[in-house]
């Protein structure tokens, strides 16, 4: 009689801010080995986490690309929007499980950090419960781009808060003024509110302006320097800590 087949597992893979030599060796391991990729991008796109790992996959890798079906074509305070998210999560969490019974290990490759404000989150809680998934860890965006301007983010005893450019600007000016070091994310078209929420918080002045952080085109600039009204996607704004020092 046969031994049972051995069951997959899913890998959930941090790729880092976007520069492959920034990866950790396990991740890079996993990568050249995977006979099952899966990687998250909008319809049309290669997808930035795909292109990270250009000629680090085996050729006969087997690529299971994961389409997003809305991004910003519905307001996030439409209840569609969720609706049509769960739909989508929902899908492809049923096919990386009938691999994984099939005895199949998938890596799904993560931008940054896989439990960072990521999409594999969303998998990450509807595939644990049904199969075996492994995190593998990675440094964020949030690290090359304090680290991009040259300049340590906090100092002694400083308290460090990451907040979206999509909260509302109350929230945002009282996050911001509680703060002595400071990770600005999700800005794009929230840029307007977010200045003027720094500016209320006393921190306009401190604030940098990192685009495309451990990326190809990574610039960094005072955000006082920068004239325009929106961000792409892959821009966080830092006010560096000012706190005790020996």
């Amino acid at each position: 009689m046969s031994a049972p087949r051995k069951k997959g597992r899913v890998y959930g893979v941090g790729l880092g801010p976007g520069d492959p030599e920034l990866m950790s060796v396990k991740a890079d391991r996993l990568l050249r080995a995977a006979k099952h990729v899966a990687f998250f991008r909008k319809a049309g796109r290669a997808g930035r986490a795909r292109k990270i790992v250009d000629g680090m996959l085996r050729p006969d890798a087997v690529e299971f690309a994961m389409e997003y079906p809305v991004t910003t074509e519905i307001p996030l305070s439409d209840p569609r929007y969720n609706e049509v998210l769960s739909g989508f999560y929902a899908e492809v969490t049923a096919h990386l499980c009938k691999l994984t019974a099939g005895g199949e290990d998938v890596v799904v490759l993560c931008e940054g950090d896989p439990f960072f404000y990521g999409s594999f989150m969303h998998l990450y809680e509807r595939l644990k419960d049904r199969c075996e998934v492994q995190v593998v860890p990675a440094i964020t965006g949030m690290s090359a781009a304090w680290t991009a301007t040259g300049t340590p983010i906090t100092w002694g005893d400083d308290v460090l808060s990451v907040v979206m450019g999509t909260l509302d600007e109350d929230t945002l000016r009282d996050a911001m003024a509680r703060a002595d070091a400071l990770v600005v994310m999700k800005i794009g078209r929230n840029l307007t509110k977010v200045r003027r929420a720094l500016q209320a918080a006393g921190k306009a002045e401190r604030a940098v302006l990192v685009q495309y952080a451990a990326m190809e085109g990574q610039s960094v600039c005072a955000l006082s320097d920068h004239g325009g009204e929106t961000l792409p996607y892959f821009s966080i704004i830092v006010v560096h800590g000012q706190g005790r020092r020996p």
